[in-house]
């Protein structure tokens, strides 16, 4: 029987995320500063976090000095404490198998401000993982005061 996960929704469980996380992936990376896909995982790094690209478009390229994968299915045996998923609310049903075939599995699936799925969330936190909806992870770092893990 799978532990009983959560969408976790008070700051105190999302302050447990964010210190506790050191490996992030980040689903729909993207190399423009100006997107908050490279702009929130760049602020991750800055503050210590690992932090691997995943974007099929981008794959074989380097961002955050990391290769850029292709698939989640690409990280097969690294350990990957949040997947921080920068995709459409829409798009996220495309996801769910790669996410669940993950080995170790991600603690946390973190779904970036503004997306939201609760269907693809329910599947997730049945299968055994926490979700995060519709938050910001540099926000919630920021706001929350997490300290960084940089120099650790």
């Amino acid at each position: 029987m799978l532990p009983q996960m959560a969408e976790l929704t008070h700051d105190d469980d999302i302050r447990r995320v964010l210190t506790e996380a050191r490996v992030v992936a980040v689903l729909g990376a993207h190399p423009e500063t100006g997107r908050a896909a490279f702009y929130v995982p760049d602020y991750l790094r800055d503050n210590g976090y690992r932090v691997i690209p995943v974007n099929p478009m981008l794959a074989g390229e380097t961002l955050w000095d990391e290769p850029v994968r292709k698939s989640l299915a690409d990280l097969a045996g690294e350990r990957i404490d949040l997947v921080d998923v920068f995709r459409r609310s829409q798009a996220l049903p495309g996801h769910v198998a790669d996410i669940l075939a993950m080995r170790p599995a991600p603690h946390v699936i973190w779904f970036q401000l503004g997306i939201r799925n609760d269907e693809v969330a329910k599947q997730l936190i049945e299968a055994g993982l926490d979700v995060v909806q519709d938050r910001c992870t540099l926000a919630d770092h920021r706001r929350l005061r997490v300290p960084s893990h940089a120099g650790t």
